[in-house]
């Protein structure tokens, strides 16, 4: 596979939970940090991603944003 993006993040698969329709995958990378991702239902099947498998999550993010209280 090659892709633009420079921020790749390579991890684990620790939670996959499917709603209506979108479905909400966790990967742990390296140092224990989980990262989220919101996908589509559909993609999710296609990607058979299931507890355990490894995964890639790519960001791609033209801002980032900090907030405080």
């Amino acid at each position: 596979m090659k892709i633009s993006a420079r921020n790749v993040l390579e991890g684990k698969v620790v939670k996959v939970t499917k709603g209506s329709t979108t479905a909400h995958i966790v990967l742990e990378i390296a140092g224990g940090i989980k990262v989220t991702a919101a996908i589509t239902n559909e993609a999710a099947d296609e990607l058979g991603l299931k507890v355990g498998d490894a995964a890639k999550a790519v960001v791609k993010a033209s801002d980032v944003l900090i907030a405080i209280d």
